[in-house]
């Protein structure tokens, strides 16, 4: 019964690790993050519609790393203009209400929804009513050359 524990061990790893025998190599320490330390009032990006507050959390985070992790509080009235991304995107809504807008197609986001936005397109959000909108923003980082 050993024998078939350790060749099912030895499939699920990957094959250099497998044949070396050695572990995986060891992950960074994982990093935390308060709000109040990355927390910046700006002007949205792409358009400067109105005022909100960035949370730019993975930015804590030290290089290399693949994803982006943000928060951005819009006030009332302001918007992420749109854009072209160049990678898949969501906005996920924690506060507030939002329209977001994907290629011309807008939809209301509430609390608890998410837009999963794809590569290609031209997206933007704003803010409706008169509570501020938060949203979660997560992205890949473009690979290094």
């Amino acid at each position: 019964m050993r024998r078939g524990w350790a060749l099912a061990a030895a499939l699920t790893l990957p094959a250099c690790v497998a044949a070396s025998g050695a572990g995986p190599a060891a992950a960074p320490p994982m990093v935390v993050v308060s709000e109040s330390d990355v927390m910046v009032r700006e002007a949205p990006p792409h358009g400067a519609i109105g005022m909100s507050t960035a949370y730019r959390i993975s930015d804590a985070a030290p290089q290399p790393r693949t994803m982006e992790f943000r928060r951005r509080v819009l006030d009332p009235g302001a918007a992420v203009g749109e854009h072209p991304i160049a990678h898949d995107e969501v906005y996920y809504v924690t506060a507030g209400r939002g329209v977001v807008i994907s290629d011309g197609e807008e939809a209301e986001l509430r609390p608890g929804m998410a837009a999963y936005l794809y590569e290609g397109a031209v997206v933007g959000i704003r803010q409706v009513g008169d509570e501020p909108l938060s949203i979660i923003i997560a992205y890949p980082v473009a690979p290094r050359d």
